[in-house]
């Protein structure tokens, strides 16, 4: 399948999962937008697949919403017990793909975990393409699988690291990844999920 396509039918079904769990609150855009912090025109470029929103906001629409950020990519989910356990094959994830970013969000058929695991490619771009930082709660491990990863932080020097190399930090420090050369990078994230309590998990099937 072309990738442009590709890419367009993945935010697509994103849209219409927010739309969904949006109409079921019967609530307005306007209603999310106060929920949420998010601009009205952010979410309903997202509804109508016109945009593809980045970790910090999906973890705002979330919230807002007073879901699990899984429900956006998996119609139907259980959340995780005690004592569980489970396995995630190569190439089972669901994918979000930006302008600089590309998610590879694992495990989103378990919702309210405590910790939130995703592979990444980061495209290989100079900072200058990037509007902002992100900033959102918890706290983040990055590890580089292949390349070369620059790390900036908010206020602080920017951090380069090589394949094996890693990262700790508090969310809440503005923070951008960049691949360091001249090709992708892979990494592993995992942020911690401040909201993981439970709740009734809601089932979607079409």
């Amino acid at each position: 399948m072309d990738k442009d396509l590709s890419q367009e039918t993945q935010r697509i079904a994103f849209g219409h999962r927010v739309r969904r769990l949006r109409s079921d609150r019967k609530w307005t855009l306007e209603d999310l937008s106060e929920r949420s912090g998010l601009a009205i025109s952010t979410i309903s470029k997202a509804e109508r697949g016109v945009i593809a929103l980045t970790y910090d906001r999906l973890s705002q629409l979330a919230r807002g919403l007073g879901c699990d950020m899984s429900a956006f990519f998996s119609d139907s989910g259980e959340g995780f017990a005690a004592g569980s356990f489970a396995v995630a094959r190569k190439g089972e994830f669901k994918r979000q793909e930006t302008e600089n970013y590309v998610y590879e969000m694992l495990f989103t058929d378990l919702w309210h975990k405590s910790m939130r695991p995703m592979m990444g490619t980061l495209k290989a771009r100079e900072l200058h393409q990037f509007d902002e930082f992100v900033q959102h709660g918890g706290q983040e491990f990055l590890i580089v699988l292949e390349g070369e990863v620059t790390v900036h932080l908010q206020g602080r020097d920017p951090v380069r690291l090589g394949q094996g190399d890693s990262v700790y930090f508090d969310s809440m420090i503005g923070h951008l990844y960049a691949s360091g050369g001249d090709r992708d990078a892979r990494i592993l994230v995992v942020c911690e999920n401040v909201d993981p309590g439970p709740r009734d998990v809601p089932s979607h099937r079409d």
